[in-house]
């Protein structure tokens, strides 16, 4: 992973940890272990979820099997089907989350660290601005009704393009590798129509 990947997702992370008055005393470490944290007990709660339906979708499968109504065990089926499908998206964000302590064992590189904080402080301080920007392109539509997670990759985005000066095509991608990482499949459409309108924009952003 680049020095500028990691960069992004720790300034993603702490993002969600950060409010605008706390901006000047930021801790680093602090913050992205409560993110890890956060993560970490999110995805648990998703697979006792999964379990519970698991559970639930065999007993009907086990229960179906006993009638002779078909259509019952044709739904029980898809049920069950349809629990394991999401039971496997889920394992392969934990297996994609587990990279993240790998991220907290990177915090003590200067240049990391420094990079994070910058991208943090720039999407805070100019963070009206930016969401004017994305608001311009959001037909029929107002970042604010994005879940925090959405927003917070797209201000990242505008970020990127605007102060750090990165490639359109290196920014849409980045954002969208962080919406698969972190995001769901809504808000990973949403995101991606966004970046695209973005991309397609002749709109002359200025956030400096």
């Amino acid at each position: 992973m680049q020095l500028k990947s990691i960069s992004r997702e720790l300034a993603l992370l702490l993002l969600g940890q950060v409010k605008k008055k706390d901006t000047n005393k930021v801790n680093l470490e602090s913050l992205l272990s409560k993110a890890i944290e956060s993560l970490t007990q999110h995805w648990r709660e998703q697979l006792d979820s999964c379990a519970s339906q698991l559970e639930k979708a065999n007993k009907e499968l086990l229960d179906s099997e006993f009638q002779e109504d078909f259509g019952v065990l044709i739904k029980s089926r898809n049920h069950l089907k349809t629990c394991l499908i999401d039971s496997e998206n889920i394992l392969n964000c934990l297996s994609e989350s587990i990279e993240l302590p790998k991220l907290l064992g990177l915090v003590d590189q200067k240049e990391i660290r420094d990079e994070a904080l910058k991208r943090v402080h720039l999407v805070i301080e100019k963070q009206d601005k930016i969401d004017q920007n994305l608001d311009s392109v959001m037909e029929g539509w107002r970042l604010k009704r994005l879940p925090r997670i959405d927003r917070d990759i797209l201000r990242l985005a505008m970020v990127d393009l605007i102060d750090f000066n990165t490639p359109t095509a290196v920014t849409c991608n980045e954002a969208v590798n962080l919406a698969n990482r972190y995001s769901d499949d809504q808000g990973r459409r949403m995101i991606n129509g966004v970046l695209r309108k973005l991309q397609n924009s002749t709109l002359k952003l200025n956030l400096k």
